[in-house]
C-alpha cells in the first residue's frame, strides 16, 4: 500500500513538472535563441567583470612582494582604495565622458543616468578596466610617495584622462576609432596610458633612498617573492576575462582570443627567462614574473585580430623588451620599484603596434601601421604629459613625497599608523641610523 501511494505521488509530481515544462516551452521569452544568447552575453560579461576585479588582488600582491615590508600596509591601502574611489568617480563622471553621446569627449550619462538594460553589464565591466588603469601607477611610485596625493592623482586619471582617450579610441564618433586604430582590449587604452602615467609619477616623485648609489642603481629586494608570484597568477587569470570578456558575448571567439592570451603570457615569460640569464647569468625570478605580464599586456590589443603564431611572437618580444626596458630606466635615473612603467607603458605600446602589424586581414600594411603609431603617440601624449602637469600640481600643493625620516621608518607607520605584520616587524633604517648615532 504505502509503494502505491509512493508511486501515485510521483506520477502526479511528473504530471506537475511535464505541465510546467510545456507551458514553460510554450513562453517565447524563454526558448527563443536570441534571448538564450542575450542572457548568455549578459552572464559572461558579468563574469569576465568580475575575474578582471579579482586582478585588483593580484597587482596588490605583486606590488607587496616586490617592496619592502615596512610598506606592505601602505600598498594595500593605494591597491583597495584606488578601486574604491575610483569606481566612484568613474561612474560619477568618468563612463560618461568615456561612452556617453558627442565627438571629442561625451556628454551624457552622468551619474549613470539614463542607463537601460545591457548598459548596467557594460558599465560595470568597463568600470574594472578604469580601476586597472589606476592601480598601475601603484608599483611605479611605491615606498615614498603620500597616500593623498597619490588617491587624488589617481582620482585625475580615472575620472578625464583614462576616459577622454578611451573616448576617442573605444566610443561610437571616436576619432581614433573612425582611423581605424585597432586596441581590442585595451594595450594603449589601460595600460600604455596607465603606464605612461606611472613614468611621470616615477620621474615626479623621484627615486628612493639608497637607490642610486655613485650614479649606479642599487637593487633593493622585495620582501615576498612568493607572494609577488600570487599576484601574477591571479593576473594571468584575470587576463582571460581582461581579453576574452572584451568581446561582451557568449560566443565562440572567446575561445581563440582566450588561447592567444595563454600563449602570449606564456612566451612572455620563458622569453624574459632566458634572455635574464644571458645577461645575469642566473634566471631572474623578478624578471621572469614580468616578463608572463608583459606577454599578457602586449598581446591585449591584437588577441582578437592576429593568428596564434603572431602570439607566440608578440609575447617573446614583450618579454625581452620589458627585461631591457627595466635595465634602461634603471641606467637613467628613474626609479620604478615593481617596473610597471616597463610592463605596461613600453609592452603595451609594442603590443599596440603588433595588433597593426600582425593584423590578420591586412598584414604588415603600413597605413594600418601608421594609424597603430598614432594611437600609439596620442596614448603617450595623453598618459605622460597629463600626469607630469597633474602630478607638478600636486608636488607644487600637497606635496608628493613623504619626509625622509617618514620613508627611512616606512610608510605603514607614518602614513597610516600601524604595520602589516605586527609580529614581524624588523628594525626600520631610521631605528638603525639613530641607534648608531647613540
Amino acid at each position: 500500500m504505502q509503494k502505491i501511494r509512493g508511486s501515485r505521488l510521483y506520477l502526479l509530481f511528473m504530471m506537475f513538472f511535464g505541465l510546467g515544462y510545456v507551458a514553460l516551452a510554450d513562453s517565447p521569452e524563454v526558448l527563443t535563441a536570441e534571448v538564450v544568447q542575450t542572457n548568455l552575453d549578459y552572464t559572461w560579461t558579468l563574469i569576465a567583470a568580475a575575474m578582471v576585479f579579482f586582478m585588483q588582488a593580484g597587482f596588490a600582491m605583486l606590488e607587496i612582494g616586490f617592496t619592502r615590508v615596512k610598506n606592505a600596509g601602505n600598498a594595500v591601502m593605494k591597491n583597495v582604495m584606488d578601486f574604491c574611489v575610483g569606481m566612484l568617480v568613474y561612474s560619477a563622471v568618468g563612463y560618461a565622458f568615456m561612452f556617453g553621446t558627442g565627438g571629442v569627449i561625451g556628454s551624457s550619462n552622468f551619474f549613470l543616468d539614463g542607463l537601460t538594460g545591457w548598459d548596467w553589464t557594460f558599465f560595470l565591466f568597463q568600470a574594472m578596466f578604469a580601476a586597472t588603469a589606476a592601480t598601475i601607477m601603484a608599483g611605479a611610485i611605491a615606498e615614498r610617495t603620500k597616500f593623498s596625493s597619490y588617491l587624488v592623482a589617481s582620482i585625475v586619471l580615472t575620472a578625464i584622462i583614462y576616459p577622454l582617450y578611451g573616448h576617442w579610441v573605444w566610443a561610437n564618433g571616436g576619432w581614433l576609432k573612425a582611423l581605424g586604430f585597432t586596441d581590442f582590449a585595451g594595450s594603449a587604452v589601460v595600460h600604455s596610458v596607465g603606464g605612461w602615467f606611472a613614468l611621470a609619477g616615477a620621474i615626479m616623485v623621484g627615486p628612493r633612498i639608497g637607490k642610486f648609489v655613485c650614479k649606479r642603481a642599487t637593487a633593493i629586494p622585495g620582501h615576498n617573492i612568493p607572494m609577488a608570484a600570487l599576484g601574477v597568477f591571479i593576473l594571468f587569470f584575470g587576463w582571460f576575462g581582461f581579453n576574452a570578456g572584451s568581446v561582451t558575448k557568449g560566443i565562440s571567439d572567446i575561445g581563440p582570443i582566450a588561447v592567444n592570451t595563454c600563449i602570449a603570457g606564456s612566451a612572455g615569460g620563458v622569453a624574459a627567462m632566458i634572455f635574464s640569464y644571458y645577461i645575469f647569468k642566473k634566471m631572474d625570478i623578478g624578471m621572469t614574473l614580468n616578463g608572463i605580464l608583459a606577454g599578457l599586456v602586449a598581446i591585449t590589443a591584437g588577441c582578437a585580430s592576429m593568428p596564434t603564431w603572431a602570439a607566440f611572437v608578440v609575447g617573446i618580444i614583450g618579454g625581452v623588451l620589458v627585461v631591457s626596458s627595466v635595465l634602461f630606466f634603471d641606467r637613467i635615473g628613474v626609479d620604478d620599484a615593481v617596473g610597471a612603467v616597463s610592463v605596461h607603458g613600453v609592452t603595451g605600446t609594442w603590443g599596440t603596434l603588433a595588433a597593426g602589424i600582425f593584423f590578420s586581414d591586412r598584414m604588415f600594411d603600413f597605413h594600418v601601421i601608421g594609424i597603430q603609431i598614432l594611437g600609439s603617440v596620442v596614448a603617450f601624449i595623453m598618459g605622460f604629459g597629463g600626469g607630469l602637469i597633474i602630478l607638478y600640481i600636486l608636488k607644487k600643493t600637497m606635496g608628493l613625497r613623504v619626509r625622509r625620516e617618514e620613508e627611512l621608518e616606512g610608510l605603514d607607520m607614518a602614513e597610516h599608523g600601524s604595520v602589516a605584520y605586527p609580529e614581524f616587524q624588523p628594525k626600520s633604517e631610521l631605528s638603525i641610523i639613530l641607534s648608531v648615532k647613540k
